[in-house]
């Protein structure tokens, strides 16, 4: 019985695709739309080229579950990272521009090994993660749109 889940979110973002990318490249602009309670931390120099390595950890009160995520494909208008640790899997960021404005899809698939760490997830955190891919997309457009637009107003 496969354990592969996949959860996946779009959204339109009224900014170029280059504005949308610097976001998703560039370390400081990625904390200003990540959940504040994931820290992402590169291992060695950032970068988003093909093997960059980082850790993506979880800070939660009980513990901070890591994840150590690979840029595993790049091109314009994708990301794709994988990871492995207490999930293993991938993270596409495919984004392109048509008719002015920007469709950013983040696509989420992943297995959890072990079996009580997936029921735990299933119970508690499937619906979280779902609600937060949602409101980071939110983010993440707002930055984005204020990249494009420096005299917009934020929010």
């Amino acid at each position: 019985m496969s354990t592969r889940q996949v959860f996946e979110h779009s959204i339109s973002i009224q900014a170029e695709a280059a504005d949308v990318e610097r976001c998703l490249t560039r370390l400081d602009l990625m904390h200003r739309w990540l959940n504040p309670i994931l820290r992402c931390e590169p291992i060695g120099d950032w970068s988003t080229d093909v093997g960059a390595q980082s850790r993506f950890t979880i800070q939660l009160p009980l513990g901070q579950p890591t994840l150590v995520s690979t840029v595993a494909e790049r091109e314009p208008g994708l990301i794709v990272w994988s990871f492995s640790g207490f999930f293993n899997g991938r993270d596409h960021w495919h984004y392109h521009t048509q008719r002015g404005e920007t469709h950013l899809l983040n696509r989420f698939e992943f297995e959890i090994p072990n079996p009580w760490v997936q029921t735990g997830f299933n119970w508690f955190a499937a619906p979280w993660t779902k609600r937060d891919m949602a409101a980071q997309l939110r983010r993440l457009k707002q930055v984005a749109e204020t990249l494009s637009n420096p005299c917009r107003d934020e929010d």
